[in-house]
Parts: structure tokens; sequence; C-alpha cells
């Protein structure tokens, strides 16, 4: 059911260009589990052949995964919390728990959101947290675009050089997933010994 949906919402809105871009990734930051690797991998690959701008499409990408990002967020804010501080028992959320939240973001925000961003089932809800915490719009925005950007470059490229071969896609695209995890897990380090110090 979800494969179908995706598969329509690509070519019927893909048709759009590169308002079709923007509108799908911001769809695909929210909540609705689409896949980017469908959006951004074939235009990349239109960008090859001449059809579409590169640069547009990177912009355009990462420009709707702002948006859908930014819609978490305020959704998370406005009715987030009122929802878990009353159904959460049935969860096992307590109160003490979204304090936690809002303590670990105002610390790590930034590192946490442009981390999510980068890892494979994080990046569709990283902003929800983001916004339980009321975490600085200013920030979040910035490591949301920074994150997004350098997501979106990845698969444009993939789709620039690599183009139609779905076997190669998938294979680089396995590589790049797991470089981006060890290099989630060094910058991790990095940041937390570095924060220790100052500590």
């Amino acid at each position: 059911m979800i494969a179908a949906v995706s598969s329509w919402l690509v070519e019927t809105i893909g048709g759009l260009g590169y308002i079709g871009i923007f509108i799908l990734m911001a769809i695909e930051s929210s909540v609705f589990p689409l896949p980017s690797e469908v959006v951004i991998i074939p235009a990349g690959y239109l960008a090859y052949k001449g059809e579409m701008n590169y640069f547009f499409i990177v912009i355009a990408g990462t420009l709707g995964s702002l948006a859908g990002a930014c819609f978490n967020y305020y959704l998370a804010l406005k009715l987030g919390r009122v929802l878990l501080l009353k159904y959460g028992k049935y969860i096992f959320v307590k109160p003490h728990h979204l304090e936690k939240v809002e303590i670990f973001f105002k610390r790590h925000g930034e590192i946490s959101t442009f981390s999510g961003r980068l890892l494979l089932g994080v990046r569709h809800f990283i902003s929800l947290p983001a916004g339980l915490a009321r975490m600085n719009m200013a920030k979040f925005s910035l490591y949301t675009i920074l994150g997004s950007f350098i997501w979106v470059n990845i698969l444009a490229l993939l789709g620039f050089f690599i183009g139609e071969n779905e076997e190669l896609i998938n294979r680089y695209l396995t590589i790049i997933i797991a470089a981006l995890a060890v290099f989630i897990i060094l910058l991790a380090v990095i940041y937390i010994s570095r924060k220790n110090r100052k500590d």
C-alpha cells in the first residue's frame, strides 16, 4: 500500500518539476515514509541528461526537507507536549521524560539535528523531539539545512553519475549509508570529548 502511494506521488507530483521535488521532499521529511531516494536520484539523472538543472534540484530538495521538518517541529511543539502529558502514561511516558528531552536538546540539539538528517530511519523523525524540547528555531533550521543539503547532494550525485543502473545505485547507497553511520559515530565521539573538556 505504502509503495503504491509513493509511486503515485512520484509520478503525479514529480511532473511538476522543481515544485514537485520541493513537495515530495517536504512529504519525505514529515512523518509519511516516502523515500528521498525515489525523488532525488531520478532528478539527478535528469540533470545528467540536461533536462533539469542540478543546482535547482539541490535547492528544491533542501528547502523541501526544511519545510517538512518545520511541519513536524511545529506539530510536536503545539500538540506533542499536550498529547504526551495527557496520554503519555499509557505508553510509559511521564512528565520528567519530557524534561529530560528538553534538557538534552538544549545541550545537544545542534549535533542531534544535523546528524539525524543523515541517518536512515531517523531523518523523518528527528524534528519531533526538537519541537517537543522547544529547540531554538533558527538553530534548528540552520542544522536541518546543513544536513539536508549534504544528503540531497549525495542522492543527486548518485543519479547524475550512475543514472538508471539500479543495482549499482543500491550497492553504492548501501556503502554511503554505512560510511555516514561511521562518520556520525566519529563526530559524536569528537563532540562528546570536546564537550566534556569544556564542562
